[in-house]
């Protein structure tokens, strides 16, 4: 049987079951009691430890279990769906854990996601300014396109590649955050809200995204911050986990 269709270990099961409910906790609790926003770090963390495919499934099945406390609805799957992105996103672009490495901090992050969503948004900016099509602002569709256009390509072009430090996480988790998360959610916000209105249109979704970035921005501003204070104390604690107990590391 290959690895790709053998079945999980229960070890493997419990973990992502552990994981998924310390992101529901987490969440629970930075809605209530917490200034950090520990839900979404957490699903950024169990990908950057274990893989793109438990960071996927923790992200999912956390927002699932979430929602029976917060409410559940037809927004639900579009929130399964990007926090089970942002696991596995996490899972992809960065580099083994390296226990006995001295703590440090080289910015390869610079060269990679970095870059390419600075030049994309430079782009955003001048096509803003030679095809405004009516808008009044850059703020609004164009920051998150662009901009996921060019967090993808840089996390192609360092994939595996980008090293766990505080800092690194730290600007990976606003990025991912704030454009692929927020990006996403807006549009779900005018889906499902089109239930009750039945307005769905190009114009609807620019100004979704014009209103939504301040609480994209809260949001990937929170998360940040839990990363760079907890980030990278608990993949160090949960890699001494998976030699402890023999997980092995998804990569696909």
């Amino acid at each position: 049987m290959s690895r790709s269709m053998r079945r999980p270990k229960a070890r493997e099961v419990v973990m992502v079951a552990l994981l998924s409910a310390l992101t529901v906790v987490g969440n629970l609790m930075s809605v209530s009691v917490l200034p950090i926003q520990a839900g979404t770090g957490m699903v950024i963390v169990s990908g950057v430890a274990f893989g793109p495919g438990v960071g996927f499934l923790v992200g999912a099945l956390a927002r699932f279990v979430n929602n029976f406390f917060q409410g559940q609805g037809s927004w639900t799957i579009w929130q399964m769906m990007t926090w089970g992105l942002l696991g596995a996103l996490s899972g992809v672009v960065f580099n083994k854990v390296d226990l006995d490495k001295p703590k440090s901090r080289d910015f390869k992050v610079v060269i990679g996601p970095v870059v390419f969503v600075l030049l994309a948004e430079l782009l955003a900016y001048l096509s803003y300014m030679v095809f405004p099509m009516g808008e009044t602002t850059f703020w609004g569709w164009r920051l998150y396109a662009f901009g996921a256009a060019g967090l993808l390509l840089g996390m192609m072009f360092q994939r595996k590649q980008l090293p766990i430090d505080d800092i690194t996480l730290s600007v990976f988790t606003f990025l991912v955050v704030f454009i692929i998360y927020g990006g996403i959610m807006n549009i779900a916000t005018m889906f499902t809200g089109a239930v009750v209105s039945g307005d769905i249109s190009r114009e609807t979704l620019k100004g979704l995204y014009i209103t939504g970035a301040p609480f994209d921005l809260w949001h990937s501003i929170r998360a940040t911050i839990f990363v760079f204070l907890f980030g990278e104390k608990l993949i160090r604690k949960l890699e001494r986990v998976k030699i402890k107990y023999g997980f092995y590391r998804i990569r696909k």
